[in-house]
């Protein structure tokens, strides 16, 4: 993909394309009318990252086009939050003048929230002294004064100076439900905060008769365990990045949810456990039975590469199953195994990444007759 043309009147076509584009791939499933959840056509990333270029006493942000690898200048990136087009000038041109913050900086990412939190990571090809503390400290505070929720991170190598905090706590509605979510600096999280409530909601009403517990795997943040768990007695999750895990529970206590339990297991690690080929020490310290658990519906939402073939064929024990892809190819590829002893039900493409070829897509299955 060439440099990202974010023109709203586009928008509509690029939709109509990728609704075209995923009903044919999955035409040959006997899948159902596709489910299209739009984007904002604006401003609908809550994430965005560049790098910095110093031309004299000039310095500003710039990207790169994939296909050319030219650079070009970016004042304003209409594709990412209103809060980050807000902060991305103010906070180049209060670093211009000042020697301490500017000297071998060569990227800065931002991670705003709807709840109106930011969090910038100033990264260097040099170490942080004393000096630079001072100066950034003076910097948060100058941009916190202008109206800015700010937290500011300085990186270099094999270093990381936190000023106050590493994470934003966002806020967002689910059929007006608020849930706050604790989003760490460089942990994985949805970058299309509307995207994500539509998913959200799409989730919660995939399941909303459901009985029995809910077992997920790769639950990342818990971002979609805490907001099923008012469908089942209970939510199993699990999820393998610490980071991840910890943010995790973080969101039960914050959100005040009791039936949700989270253990640090990957998902084949998960399915040696459930078939009893291997003990887990984890699951005895946080007094798991696993037993215990009745488990009609199975949530997955795994990474581009897709399930592997063992947690293909656990997943097919399920009644019901929940599946979030961001890789259509690797859905098509699982499916072949789960349409084997299930139907597809539900078939949804949520526009996560508008004015791009990637698509994220959902489907229930249900067990066959």
């Amino acid at each position: 993909m060439a440099t990202l043309d974010v023109n709203p009147q586009h928008y509509q076509q690029q939709l109509a394309e990728k609704v075209e584009r995923l009903t044919g791939m999955f035409a040959g499933y006997n899948v159902p009318e596709l489910e299209v959840f739009e984007s904002p056509e604006q401003h609908y990333r809550m994430r965005a990252e560049f790098r910095v270029w110093h031309e004299g006493e000039d310095m500003y942000y710039i990207m790169f086009d994939q296909q050319t690898r030219e650079k070009y200048r970016v004042d304003q990136f209409p594709a990412a939050s209103r809060l980050i087009n807000d902060l991305m000038p103010l906070l180049i041109d209060a670093m211009k003048d000042n020697e301490s913050l500017r000297r071998k900086l060569f990227q800065v990412d931002f991670l705003s929230t709807k709840s109106g939190e930011i969090l910038v990571s100033l990264l260097y090809h040099r170490q942080l002294d004393d000096a630079w503390i001072e100066n950034a400290k003076a910097l948060k505070q100058r941009l916190n004064d202008e109206g800015f929720n700010l937290n500011l991170i300085g990186r270099a190598r094999k270093m990381k100076v936190v000023l106050d905090r590493d994470f934003v706590i966002e806020k967002l509605d689910v059929n007006g439900q608020p849930y706050v979510y604790q989003q760490v600096e460089n942990s994985f999280t949805q970058p299309n905060a509307a995207v994500s409530e539509k998913m959200l909601e799409w989730a919660v009403d995939c399941t909303q008769d459901s009985s029995g517990d809910l077992l997920e795997l790769y639950c990342g943040n818990g971002n979609f365990s805490l907001a099923l768990a008012q469908n089942f007695n209970r939510v199993l999750a699990t999820e393998l990045a610490k980071p991840s895990v910890e943010s995790a529970q973080y969101n039960i206590a914050a959100n005040k949810i009791e039936n949700v339990q989270i253990l640090r297991l990957s998902a084949e690690e998960f399915t040696q456990a459930i078939e009893g080929q291997r003990e887990f020490r984890r699951l005895k310290e946080a007094g798991v039975d696993l037993a215990s658990y009745n488990c009609n519906t199975i949530f997955v939402d795994p990474p581009r590469s897709g399930m592997d073939i063992d947690t293909c064929k656990m997943v097919q024990s399920y009644e019901r199953i929940i599946y979030i892809s961001c890789n259509p190819e690797t859905l098509q590829e699982n499916l072949d195994v789960l349409s084997e002893t299930h139907n597809v039900t539900r078939f949804a493409l949520f526009d996560q990444f508008p004015y791009t070829h990637h698509m994220e897509a959902g489907v229930m299955l249900e067990r066959k007759a």
